[in-house]
């Protein structure tokens, strides 16, 4: 398992809830993303946070992972990095994106609770 609390939402999130993409990045996220990241930071980290049958938790929310790009654990894990897909995309899964469904876009605001759950 793993956990982070966010601690930013940039100014741009909000544009793509209807592209049903949240982009989430630590906090070293380069200046020129935080416009477009929610910025969150661990107090818990596992090995594999992510995994397909997994769950990604905001707060009560909880979404079942899908599938997983094939770099997108070492980018949680390196970068707190990791694009969020709540459909499924035309051009199939980016090598550091993962899935969900349900399809809606959850509430997120600055102190909710990220928990991956494998």
């Amino acid at each position: 398992m793993a956990k982070s609390i966010v601690k930013q939402i940039g100014t741009l999130v909000p544009t793509f809830k209807d592209d049903k993409i949240i982009i989430l990045f630590g906090p070293q996220a380069p200046q020129e993303l935080i416009d477009i990241s929610v910025i969150h930071e661990f107090t818990e980290l596992s090995e594999e946070p992510l995994k397909v049958g997994g769950i990604i938790k905001f707060d009560h929310q909880e979404y079942e992972i899908t599938h997983v790009g094939n770099v997108a654990n070492d980018n949680l894990k390196e970068l707190g990095h990791v694009s969020i897909y709540f459909q499924e995309p035309f051009d199939g899964v980016l090598p550091g994106a993962v899935l969900v469904k349900p399809s809606e876009v959850p509430e997120i605001n600055e102190g909710t609770v990220i928990e991956f759950i494998s």
